[in-house]
């Protein structure tokens, strides 16, 4: 992998996270090591667990509370998301990784937990051989501008729309 590209996984759609992980699990597969961070995510989600067996290639790494921003954020909120962009940066600098995932990054600008400058510079820090992904539902349209690849998952039909709650190893 000569060139790495700037991936963007945007839209109401459910798909998002789950895209960016396969590309993880296939690149672990391949070989490269994997940094993902993310944001507004503190709780415990099945992936976490299909992780630790890839512990030595994936790195994951959560930056949110155990709960969902409603309103604007409290101060822990914005405190672990500016760390979580902090640690991307390193792990983008180190040079150890070949693919960085920003899971959630885009919801992080539109909650104001971190700007939209702060992100493109992140992108444009980014070393030549690097893939990085950012996922999250509201890109801003400066993020898709600045990417190579843009993918849009548009919600048709959700059973949640029925009520039904996110279920464990499916949603969650």
């Amino acid at each position: 992998m000569e060139n790495g590209y700037v991936h963007v996984y945007t839209g109401n759609g459910k798909g998002k996270t789950t895209a960016a992980l396969g590309l993880a699990m296939r690149a672990a597969g391949a070989g490269y090591k994997v940094f993902i961070a993310q944001f507004v995510k503190g709780m415990d989600y099945s992936e976490l667990h299909s992780f630790v067996a890839l512990k030595d290639r994936i790195t994951i790494r959560q930056f949110g509370r155990q709960c969902f921003i409603r309103n604007a954020p409290e101060f822990d909120e914005v405190r672990l998301a500016q760390r979580g962009l902090k640690e991307a940066a390193e792990a983008l600098a180190s040079c150890d990784y070949r693919v960085v995932i920003l899971d959630e990054a885009n919801i992080g600008t539109s909650c104001h937990l971190f700007s939209v400058e702060e992100l493109l510079a992140l992108i444009e820090s980014k070393p030549a051989h690097v893939e990085l992904v950012i996922t999250g539902r509201d890109a801003d349209e400066r993020i898709i501008e600045r990417a190579d690849l843009v993918t849009e998952m548009r919600e048709v039909k959700h059973y949640y729309r029925q009520g039904i709650s996110a279920r464990v190893g499916i949603e969650n």
